[in-house]
């Protein structure tokens, strides 16, 4: 290409430049529109060249030779000599190298284009880089795995309006991307994967083709190099029906290939799971707390110095196989049915009234409905069920239909046992990677819960163990500012408009904030400690079903034919 079909404009001159920002007056014929990656060059006094970077924040036009603004019809209709001048707002991304002056008024803008876009995006330099999506010329973004795998930083967060930012689709696509772009090399095998599952089915048919995916977003693949196809080696893991004697798993559209989970009376007694149990903004408020951890330290006793083999545990000479009769066991032990008997202070702790333990014993009873198929030893050969994080390289712990307190149980276990294993490991190989929605749940803002220590735990220690957080939520302002501070990228899809003027979107310059409240879905902003500049991204269609009616659940179909499903917004209704 020739230098004049590469010069789409010239530094503008009735506009301050600076290093940092600087206007493009676009030559006639040419054009530039937000997101592309331009470049100039500065002959400095030494003789050497520098080269400034930047990304067409914003664009203009105007008439010159207007005064006024009625002036605009009779220059249409040639009565008023006027021109139509066009101007682009270009935020540096680089300096080569690193001279941090001005480029000059009248100096000729080109596009940077092939090597030289790698280079004024930081990527020509990255050792291993992680396929993170396309712009929207279809050139792919990439992360540098060493901002997310700990190595120099670590943990992704995610934030956007549920329903439109696609979430959950973007995380999902960063996963299979760690998964089978080869940045990891051999250890890609070992590899893991988490992902709780929190709203609807949607994640529960991973291991399936997506049967809505069409030739030109399968296409889109191959641009990041990747080979479109479902997750492989993925354990489905759900919650049993209430009441079944069998533990069948509680699932809907999908029940081949599904596993139960649930902890026995003994793994919750020895592992001092109770806590778990009270881990909401209520708890935190009363003071029953003591005789939770009192109560908690009697049933690990029970548990260690007698017969667990069978799940069961015995308490005071009652053998103990359904979470009913445990909560009956501890209320008869702190509320005896003489009230002048004693209650031993090993049970509800020193200095504890009686209406701090009835307080304790209402809400540990109000818990029975919600999860007496989650923790129990009534069935045959109970201690099989235990959750195996290693089985598969990917792992989808189904939470979508228990209550909250359920919820928030299964999530806190679960991530207490992920982080455990790691630490017992003393080694950050094979990763971890965690995908978990609804942050502001399990993390909020102004209070603390077990699941809440656990997660910060991940976020600020995880990065020396080896495990990683991809956390998303709706609104980042309400999340604890530690686990959000300590996440080295950051993703934004649409955001409410009262949601992106808060602090915690600082990040994102004032043009890209504005923006994000009216991205479409499939677009993100992306921020990396590499670029001063969040980049626009899309990313695929998804390879792998969403949802039921996506899945081919007669078989396996072949990963190279073509979908012929007309999808316009192949986003809507992700999550």
């Amino acid at each position: 290409m020739g230098e004049e079909t590469e010069i789409v404009g010239r530094i503008l001159g009735t506009e301050d430049a600076t290093p940092l920002l600087f206007w493009v007056a676009i030559a006639p014929g040419q054009h530039l529109q937000l997101d592309d990656v331009i470049a100039v060059d500065r002959i400095m006094p030494t003789g050497e060249t520098i080269t400034a970077y930047g990304v067409v924040g914003q664009v203009r036009a105007r008439h010159e030779g207007a005064k006024f603004q009625s002036d605009v019809f009779m220059i249409a209709d040639g009565r008023l000599p006027a021109e139509v001048s066009e101007a682009a707002e270009i935020q540096l991304t680089r300096v080569v190298p690193e001279t941090f002056v001005p480029p000059l008024p009248g100096e000729p803008v080109r596009k940077a284009t092939d090597s030289e876009r790698d280079v004024a995006l930081d990527f020509a330099d990255v050792e291993r880089r992680l396929p993170a999506g396309l712009s929207r010329e279809n050139e792919p973004i990439y992360l540098d795995l060493d901002f997310v795998d700990g190595t120099k930083g670590a943990h992704v967060n995610i934030s956007g309006i549920s329903g439109v930012a696609t979430k959950t689709s973007y995380a999902t696509f960063l996963l299979y991307s760690i998964f089978n772009s080869g940045v990891l090399g051999a250890s890609a095998t070992n590899t893991k994967g988490l992902i709780f599952n929190v709203k609807g089915e949607d994640l529960l048919f991973l291991d399936h083709d997506n049967t809505s995916l069409t030739p030109d977003q399968r296409a889109r693949y191959g641009f990041l190099d990747l080979e479109p196809h479902p997750f492989t080696s993925v354990g489905i893991m759900a919650p049993p029906r209430p009441g079944d004697p069998n533990a069948t798993p509680q699932t809907g559209a999908r029940q081949v290939g599904v596993e139960p989970y649930f902890w026995t009376i003994a793994e919750f007694c020895e592992q001092g799971l109770l806590p778990f149990l009270f881990a909401d903004a209520e708890d935190e408020r009363q003071q029953y707390t003591i005789v939770v951890r009192s109560v908690t330290e009697q049933l690990r006793r029970c548990a260690r110095t007698g017969d667990t083999s069978d799940g069961a545990v015995s308490i005071n000479g009652v053998r103990v196989r359904t979470f009913e009769k445990l909560v009956e066991v501890i209320e008869d032990i702190l509320i005896p049915e003489d009230p002048d008997d004693y209650v031993d202070a090993k049970w509800s702790g020193r200095a504890v009234g009686g209406g701090t333990i009835n307080a304790f014993v209402r809400r540990l009873s109000g818990s029975t409905k919600y999860m007496s198929q989650l923790i129990r030893a009534d069935v045959n050969n109970a201690t099989r069920y235990q959750l195996d994080l290693d089985k598969n390289q990917l792992t989808v712990v189904d939470i979508h239909q228990l209550h909250d307190r359920a919820k928030r149980f299964v999530v806190g276990v679960v991530l207490q046992q992920a982080f455990a294993a790691k630490e017992a490991s003393g080694v950050a190989d094979p990763l971890q990677f965690i995908v978990l929605d609804e942050l502001n749940k399990y993390a909020p803002r102004d209070s603390s819960s077990p699941i809440k220590e656990i997660l910060l735990d991940v976020a600020e220690r995880g990065r020396s163990l080896g495990i990683i957080l991809i956390g998303a939520q709706q609104t980042a302002s309400e999340v604890e500012r530690r686990i959000v501070a300590n996440s080295a990228v950051r993703v934004v899809g649409r955001l409410d408009s009262a949601e992106a003027g808060r602090e915690q979107y600082g990040f994102l310059p004032g043009l890209q904030r504005q923006r994000a409240t009216i991205l479409k879905p499939g677009s993100m902003y992306l921020a990396q400690p590499r670029l001063p500049v969040p980049l626009l991204v899309e990313f695929p269609f998804p390879a792998w079903a969403t949802r039921s009616s996506e899945a081919n659940l007669a078989g396996t179909i072949d990963h190279k034919s073509l979908g012929t499903k007309d999808m316009s917004d192949p986003f809507d209704e992700v999550q």
